[in-house]
């Protein structure tokens, strides 16, 4: 089996169909605590090429903070900027355009002959900003993006990590650049362990918001797993650098 990505649930079904099975890692190994145990999805690791830049802000500054970054951003070919809803997309793509921005957006709203039109003005150069949702998140491969924006943070880390993905990409250096709202706490504890984990330090604003990772559960099951709370046992792991 090979996976690109390798959710925590998907794993837990594997499980139940495979016995000691042997895992192989091309290029980073899961993020692991203290007590060996995985703290989020295994596997999960950010680009230690994309340098991470965190700003703990409230909602209303946001909008002139990223024209603010925009303009000092000139000179990058291309800049990612991702939103989480298709409406908030839509509007960001509008009042960026209205403010003299080169801009181009792709989301769930727009039919598929516009989305594919939209990549392609960004890979091309004639759009230098792309406003996307995370259908842009993982799967496209759109050379020299370098800068991402999270004007909004995405509901998992999971998203994060493969949204500040989409830069620093074939052996370049990147540049992600996060809004982290107060609303966005009960995600500071992964955010900072996936900053460590590539090397980084978090600033001090989201330090505030503590280290708290919280446990997932199944969806279907809760905290006991599909095989009634018995401990899964733990493959062989072959990493690869």
């Amino acid at each position: 089996m090979f996976s690109a990505t390798w959710p925590a649930i998907i794993q837990e079904i594997a499980m139940n169909y495979m016995n000691d099975p042997v895992r192989l890692y091309v290029g980073f190994e899961g993020i692991v605590g203290s007590n060996g145990e995985n703290c989020i999805d295994d596997s999960l690791s950010a680009n230690k090429r994309v340098t991470q830049t965190i700003e703990v802000i409230e909602d209303r500054p946001r909008e002139n903070r990223l024209r603010e970054i925009l303009r000092n951003n000139r000179s990058k070919k291309r800049i990612l900027v991702f939103a989480l809803y298709k409406k908030e997309a839509e509007r960001m793509e509008y009042q960026l355009q209205r403010d003299g921005f080169s801009v181009c957006s792709i989301h769930g709203n727009k039919h598929q002959a516009a989305r594919t039109q939209a990549l392609a003005d960004f890979k091309q150069g004639n759009s230098q900003i792309m406003v996307a949702t995370d259908v842009a998140a993982r799967g496209l491969d759109i050379p020299d993006v370098e800068l991402v924006v999270n004007y909004t943070f995405p509901l998992t880390i999971e998203d994060y990590v493969h949204r500040i993905g989409r830069t620093g990409r074939a052996g370049k250096k990147g540049l992600s650049i996060t809004f982290f709202q107060p609303s966005d706490k009960s995600h500071a504890g992964a955010l900072q362990q996936v900053m460590k984990q590539a090397g980084q330090e978090p600033p001090e604003p989201l330090m505030k918001f503590g280290s708290t990772i919280k446990k997932k559960e199944h969806k279907l099951y809760g905290n006991f797993g599909p095989r009634g709370g018995a401990p899964m046992k733990k493959p062989t792991r072959i990493v690869f650098d």
